[in-house]
């Protein structure tokens, strides 16, 4: 799992680093990037506790379903947070420090997430 979590940061700080000026390519490429992630942590879980195939499924889609909760409320947050910052243009453009920090955490909520919902998954088993 802290392995996920590190390519998923390591991911989407590198997109951040080539630019994601683009209005949208750059978001669609950061969910593509939290999509996977959310893939390989139910995937992950569903092969390191072997289960059959409808666990398999069943983890699959608790694991997507957990990472995009977190990624809208995150996105919710930003929106509340940006016009404080008194930014000229989107966050993206303007490549200020916020912007990275705020990519690992996205990655990181999203992967916590994702774990969270198989967690609570794994309750009613």
């Amino acid at each position: 799992m802290k392995t996920i979590a590190l390519l998923a940061v390591l991911a989407t700080i590198l997109l951040g680093l080539i630019g994601t000026n683009s209005s949208v390519g750059g978001p669609l490429t950061i969910m593509l990037i939290l999509f996977l992630t959310m893939l390989a942590v139910g995937i992950y879980e569903a092969w390191s506790n072997k289960r059959g195939a409808l666990g398999w499924i069943v983890n699959i889609v608790a694991s997507v379903i957990g990472g995009f909760v977190v990624a809208i409320f995150v996105g919710m947050a930003m929106e509340m947070m940006l016009p404080h910052l008194h930014l000229e243009g989107s966050l993206a453009s303007s490549q200020h420090p916020l912007l990275y920090i705020v990519l690992a955490g996205m990655a990181i909520l999203a992967v916590l997430g994702s774990w969270t919902t198989l967690q609570i998954a794994n309750r009613f088993r």
